[in-house]
């Protein structure tokens, strides 16, 4: 074969795979086509579960008085935003200090919020430019193993209009595809599960060679004759191991990680948006966890307001203010909306940790951040509010406080250098930061 016709003509991309439901097969060696080259480095045992990243924002900031987490003896206290995490305090990580320099320029809520996971600079004049929010970065690596890269949900929808100079557009996203394209926002419960499963061709109840099985024939067409055979030999050999798999779970033995469920296991919700915040939060987060569980993504933001939002909470009795006039003023009704949204966190992490993974949890698999543009409603962004719940793979010790406030190099951006080292992805520079966080 000559290798100068097929650097050419090569159909394929550098790293090529045989994709199925929550199943993303590597190749072996062919003469007919490279297969390998741009993976990122994978440090984790095929046994072991992915990492999963899950960013939770809700917009204004929190409880000037009530923000805040210490160390004790009796393990972490909580002040009474954080309040529904009580029960998850020992898989909590409160990290204070952090902040985005590009954000103290305009000192509003879009100029706050439009680089929140990325600390880019933004343009002004009704401009749109950002930078390319940690999730979207990682679904370019990461998430491409599984059907949907990234799941990006919202319960608020977006506001377009220009304010003190900056595009609302901002405020309205924190997931960025590009700096100058935001990742379009799912509002819609029913269609943000029919991305994860409405597809034909994935069919959830075969197997995982099953589940490929279209891919290798498409492949199998398109390769030399000494590679269809090695190709068969493959195949061949992961039924057999898939099969010994299979015989061994029947004895009750864990041998490689699988997900959990391999079709959903809660009914489509209906058309439409829910009318009730509640409800529609309630199942922007059953969906999110519905996609880790079955491996259709690794990688989720849900937005469940925007920075300078008009929600209103007449299920808790607060229907007289809308959420941004709230924000000004550390009251009780305050105080009460904002342990709802925490509400909204402590229950993906206990539907997470109630499932099972091997040794750990989805929760232990998972790094769970819960975020604001903002400390407070007065604008305060000098540093931001930010907590994690979950154990990264096992590699975050939780349980704990990580206080950066008196330190010279404080950047948001080192958290999310430090998230891609957890998910093996690696990046020498992200937004304003150079290293990750040691302690993390």
């Amino acid at each position: 074969m000559d290798s100068r016709n097929t650097a050419v003509t090569h159909p394929f991309n550098r790293r090529t795979f045989l994709r199925g439901l929550g199943v993303t097969m590597a190749l072996p060696w062919m003469e007919s086509l490279a297969v390998w080259g741009d993976e990122p480095r994978a440090r984790r045992k095929s046994s072991e579960a992915p990492v999963r990243l899950a960013v939770l924002f809700s917009g204004n900031g929190y409880h000037g008085k009530e923000w805040w987490a210490k160390e004790s003896a009796q393990g972490l206290e909580f002040g009474q935003v954080l309040a529904p995490l009580n029960d998850l305090r020992n898989k909590t990580l409160f990290i204070q200090g952090l902040f985005n320099e590009q954000a103290l320029k305009g000192n509003i809520h879009s100029s706050q919020t439009g680089n929140l996971l990325s600390g880019a600079p933004l343009a002004a004049g009704g401009e749109i430019h950002s930078g390319t929010s940690v999730d979207q970065f990682l679904a370019q690596t990461y998430g491409r193993s599984t059907k949907v890269p990234s799941l990006v949900l919202g319960c608020e929808a977006g506001n377009p209009s220009v304010h003190k100079n900056y595009s609302m557009i901002y405020s309205s996203h924190i997931s960025w595809s590009s700096p100058t394209t935001p990742t379009p926002l799912e509002l819609y419960p029913s269609l943000a599960f029919d991305r994860l499963f409405k597809d034909e061709v994935q069919r959830g109840d075969k197997s995982v060679l099953d589940a490929v099985i279209d891919d290798a024939s498409q492949i199998r067409n398109r390769i030399s004759t000494s590679d269809r055979r090695k190709l068969d030999e493959y195949l061949d050999s992961v039924r057999d191991v898939e099969q010994r798999i299979e015989n061994a779970g029947k004895q009750g033995e864990l041998q490689g990680w699988r997900p959990t469920l391999g079709a959903p296991n809660i009914p489509r919700p209906p058309e439409g948006i829910p009318q009730n915040i509640a409800d529609h939060m309630r199942l922007m987060c059953d969906i999110m966890v519905l996609g880790f569980q079955t491996d259709t993504t690794r990688i989720c933001t849900l937005k469940l307001n925007n920075d300078h939002s008009s929600l209103r909470f007449p299920h808790l009795g607060v229907d007289y203010m809308i959420h941004h006039l709230l924000s000004h003023s550390d009251t009780a009704d305050w105080l009460k909306v904002n342990q709802f949204f925490f509400e909204q966190l402590a229950y993906v992490a206990k539907k997470l940790d109630a499932i099972q993974e091997g040794e750990r949890t989805a929760l232990d698999n998972t790094m769970l951040m819960m975020c604001s543009s903002m400390m407070t409603g007065s604008h305060d962004a000098t540093q931001l509010p930010v907590v994690m719940v979950g154990g990264g793979g096992g590699t975050i010790k939780t349980g704990r406080v990580l206080d950066y406030r008196d330190r010279p190099n404080r950047q948001m951006c080192r958290l999310y250098l430090s998230m891609m080292d957890k998910m093996d992805v690696q990046c020498d520079k992200f937004g304003d930061a150079t290293e990750p966080l040691a302690e993390m």
